[in-house]
Order: C-alpha cells, then structure tokens, then sequence
C-alpha cells in the first residue's frame, strides 16, 4: 500500500459532469466523515485531465494557429471552473487534506498516470451511465482504468431518478 506523511492515497478523476460531482460527495460523504477530521486515513488528489486545444479543434489549413490560442483559453477556463466547484465541495465536506492537479491528456492515461505518479491506493471516477454502444464509440474512462490502473479502483454511479 502507498503512503504520504502515513496516509495513503486516493486519486478522485472528476470532470464537468454532475456524475463526477456525485462521485467526489459520495466519496467525501462515506470516506471523510467529520468524527474523523485530519484522522482520515487518506490524502486525496482530484485530478482534472484538461483537453489539449488541438484535440478539440478539428479544423485544418489556414486559420487555425489563431484559433487554437482561443479555445486553449477557454478550456484553461474551464479548468478553473471545475476545479473551482471541487474546492467547494471540499469545503463544505470539511475535507482539506487534498491536491488539486489539472493535466493535460486524455482522461483514461491521465488518471492511470496519477495513480502511478501519487503511488495511490484507491482511484475513484464517476460513471456516465453509457450503454454498451455509447462505450464504444466514446470510450469508458471508468472501464479502461478498471483494467489499467494499478492500484483499487471504485466507480461511483449516480442513482437513476425513478420518475
């Protein structure tokens, strides 16, 4: 088991999702209760793997050097703002024993990453859900660190609303 200052670590991928949201609460609520304040047996890192800009524009030839700098701001933005809504959530869990990293790269290799770079224990993701066509065609984070990371990973579903 991987330890920091005696603690081990958890490694918690979020996005700009409310599964990611539900998943870091659902964590926070039932592995940082306040009885145990700076007792708790792990320091987090919530990671946020950024897109880089020329992933997200497709375009080619003329015009895309001045586009690029545009949408890298805005993902940069983005960042912030996700981030930003992890900190809060922190706050009112009472949990401040945690790293916030932004990393650029695709959200399965930069999680797995992290895992190896922290030493981590436990990595915890959201799932979206996604049926087995869905998974295909996108791709499941949850599914290729499952079977990539090395260290215990636990995926969080968000309850469905029965209406």
């Amino acid at each position: 088991m991987a330890a920091v200052e005696g603690k081990e670590v958890m490694v918690v991928g979020i996005d700009d999702s409310q599964h990611s949201t539900y998943a870091l609460e659902w964590t926070f609520d039932h592995f940082f209760t306040p009885q145990l304040g700076s007792d708790s047996p792990f320091k987090v890192v919530v990671v946020y793997a950024k897109p880089s800009a020329s992933s997200v524009v497709s375009l080619a030839g003329p015009g895309v050097a001045e586009v690029l700098p545009i949408v890298d701001s805005d993902l940069k933005k983005m960042a912030a703002r996700i981030i930003g809504k992890a900190k809060e959530i922190c706050i009112s869990k009472s949990v401040s024993d945690v790293i916030f990293e932004v990393v650029e790269g695709d959200a399965r290799n930069v999680l797995c990453e992290a895992v190896e770079r922290h030493h981590a224990s436990v990595l915890v993701v959201g799932s979206h859900g996604y049926g087995a066509i869905k998974r295909v065609v996108l791709g499941s984070v949850s599914d290729y660190c499952a079977h990539q990371a090395h260290c215990t990973v636990m995926i969080v579903k968000r309850p469905k609303i029965k209406t």
